[in-house]
């Protein structure tokens, strides 16, 4: 039998209704679940929970997705921990801004529980299993 704790995910969205269907639909999965209602609130819950991915949604009052991706990001000891943008705008342009902030991968709202478990496991398998480097 495994000793191993569940993966920790930490879900940042201003709405109760994105942030209760995720929680509901990861924990299914297996996913130990941590709730922030904002940038601020994850920051703190970051440092105290040490998650291994988080869902975080664009826009959010007094720090917004974009922000608090990049203060994650700048963080040494948390830039390598995978952030997935969540928003209901698709266009290339906020997927590019993502990107500019250091986010991982991108997944629009609402989602399937299929979508956001998918999400949680290709990020993961990518953090495990890295791309080999090409050596010269």
């Amino acid at each position: 039998m495994s000793t191993t704790s569940p993966t920790k995910v930490l879900v940042i969205d201003d709405s109760n209704t994105i942030r209760r269907s995720a929680e509901m639909f990861l924990r299914q999965a297996g996913y130990e679940v941590i709730l922030a209602e904002d940038g601020f609130d994850a920051l703190a819950k970051i440092s105290d929970h040490q998650p291994q991915v988080i869902f975080v949604d664009i826009m959010m009052p007094r720090l917004d997705g974009y922000q608090t991706c990049a203060l994650i990001k700048q963080n040494t000891l948390l830039k390598s921990t995978p952030v997935i943008m969540l928003s209901s705008k698709d266009g290339v342009f906020d997927r590019a801004r993502g990107r500019l902030a250091g986010s991982d991968r991108y997944l629009t709202t609402p989602f399937t529980k299929e979508a956001l478990i998918e999400a949680v496991e290709q990020t993961l398998k990518l953090v495990l299993n890295p791309p080999a480097a090409v050596s010269s």
